[in-house]
């Protein structure tokens, strides 16, 4: 199956970036927990800092919508990024080694005031650059095709495949070049270096090949400033540029932002209400407005429907980036033989799958497609659900019993970032192809970045779940009246609130297949 080489640029173009943000990951929490924080305020703060990179698409597809188009929004965005990783660099360069135990007890005895604030405005220029980046490039693979070519959902699967090819590559190297002493946050610094080389690298292979191959089938330039694709009937539709809706909108979501933020103990919670905030105003304003057609206001709810189920994945999936490094870090027996496999490794496990396994599942589908088996979208994002749910039922198992002061066999991880990644796989690029195919495309970077809002609600979650984790010395937590007293009970938590949003998507699919207008694909 041929694909426009379009789509081979935008592969390499996201791989690099994906290399930076996720080497920049396999770090992060390791960071903040050798220079500044607690595990409980690290996994706090990267889950706002993860809910924010997923925010800021929203604002980034606007204006790419509006004013800029997709092409300037991601060179832009890149620039932005590349300074944030050269300023995480930099913070790390000048950052003094502080007294602490690894259990997360904490006993700062020098000032990193100003290391702390560097890496704070780096973190800001990665939030704000991955706005204009994320939403853009993602719409741009949809743009290669026509509507309703059918190549679209295999076309994701291998775009997704770049995504997972720089994760994975990326742990190994920005992990070995952060490799050290454990004590020592200045030995992060090498591996911040690498994650902003590769965001240049992105930023120069785009900006070089763009002209050449980003070109619809007709070979018209795509992602440029006022030449958005659209249908024949988009095209009779007049443009709105009522001053009064965005601006209600904006006072609506300061309103519900204060009445969420009320009592707010720090700046994490401040965050987090800001994001659920909009979680809610935006969807409502744009599912309203009065330009929509009923169809396409029935599209555009599908999208929200399961933009929150959405939700229940991620924020029991990205546990990968917090709770579940620090257990890789401090609770698992990482050795084989005499050799210590580094933490960061374990980053790389669920990229590798994807990029192994991806290919093998859209032949699946493929396969049963051509014997009359059609597994609907929605059916595929429910059972990326439940794999889920069963990947952690697999390593509860594994920890039942277990003490708090024990170490768990790495084999358990390795179980689950398996059965967790074929999951993503059913679920995560489906869903980037289903939202270019139910958007308007007049809203397609816009909705987008809509989708990518449920990824930053789920962060803010997941930052939160996180800090349920137990340790040795730390009182048992409680969520909806049910204590977590044992890893077991951790890992049960997600296993329920995955398998129960599974089913409820299951029985919901019929309604949502109504509801899109089967015309538009599957």
């Amino acid at each position: 199956m041929q694909h426009p080489k379009g789509l081979y640029l935008l592969f390499v173009t996201e791989m690099a970036e994906r290399f930076s943000y996720y080497g920049m990951r396999a770090l992060f929490v390791l960071y903040l927990v050798a220079a500044f924080f607690t595990n409980d305020e690290a996994s706090q703060i990267y889950g706002s800092y993860t809910g924010l990179v997923y925010l800021t698409p929203l604002l980034g597809g606007y204006i790419a919508d509006r004013y800029w188009g997709n092409r300037r929004s991601i060179i832009a965005g890149g620039i932005i990024m590349a300074a944030g990783q050269f300023l995480m660099f930099a913070s790390a360069c000048i950052v003094k080694q502080s007294i602490f135990v690894k259990d997360g007890a904490v006993s700062a005895s020098v000032d990193n005031t100003l290391s702390l604030w560097l890496m704070f405005a780096g973190l800001a220029a990665l939030i704000i650059g991955n706005g204009f980046f994320k939403p853009n490039i993602s719409t741009m693979v949809g743009d290669l095709y026509e509507p309703q070519d059918h190549r679209k959902d295999s076309a994701f699967t291998i775009f997704y495949m770049g995504i997972n090819l720089g994760a994975f590559i990326a742990p190994f190297v920005c992990g070995t070049l952060g490799e050290g002493n454990w004590a020592d946050p200045q030995r992060f610094r090498w591996g911040f270096f690498a994650a902003g080389c590769a965001m240049v690298m992105s930023v120069v292979v785009f900006w070089l090949l763009k002209d050449k191959y980003l070109v619809t089938p007709e070979g018209k330039a795509i992602g440029v400033a006022g030449e958005k694709v659209v249908t024949v009937s988009e095209e009779k539709k007049p443009a709105r540029s009522s001053f009064l809706r965005p601006l209600l909108f904006a006072v609506t979501a300061v309103v519900l932002f204060a009445l969420l933020s009320y009592g707010a103990a720090n700046f994490n919670d401040y965050i987090s209400a800001a994001i659920y905030a909009t979680s809610i105003v935006l969807p409502v304003f744009i599912i309203t407005d009065k330009s929509l057609t009923r169809v396409e206001r029935m599209r555009i709810g599908v999208i929200y429907v399961i933009a929150v189920f959405v939700i229940f994945f991620w924020s029991a999936f990205e546990q990968a980036g917090s709770s579940l490094t620090i257990i890789a870090d401090q609770q698992t027996d990482r050795h084989i033989g005499q050799w210590e496999m580094p933490t960061t490794w374990f980053q790389s496990i669920n990229p590798v799958v994807v990029v192994t396994f991806a290919p093998l599942m859209a032949m699946m589908w493929e396969w049963l497609m051509k014997r009359g088996i059609r597994v609907h979208s929605i059916y595929k994002q429910a059972l990326g659900l439940m794999l889920l749910a069963l990947g952690y039922v697999v390593i509860a198992f594994g920890t039942q019993g277990m003490s708090q002061s024990a170490k768990i066999s790495m084999w358990w991880l390795f179980a689950l970032y398996f059965i967790h990644t074929i999951g993503e796989l059913s679920l995560s690029p489906i869903g980037l192809s289903l939202v270019t195919k139910l958007s308007p495309a007049r809203m397609a970077s816009l909705l987008m970045g809509v989708w990518f809002m449920s990824n930053a609600t789920s962060n803010i979650l997941a930052g939160e779940l996180a800090t349920l984790l137990p340790a040795p010395g730390k009182p048992a937590a409680s969520f909806c009246g049910v204590r977590i007293e044992t890893l077991t009970d951790f890992f049960l938590l997600f296993a329920v609130m995955a398998g129960v949003a599974s089913v409820l998507l299951f029985c919901l699919t019929p309604l949502l297949k109504r509801m899109m207008n089967e015309e538009s694909g599957n």
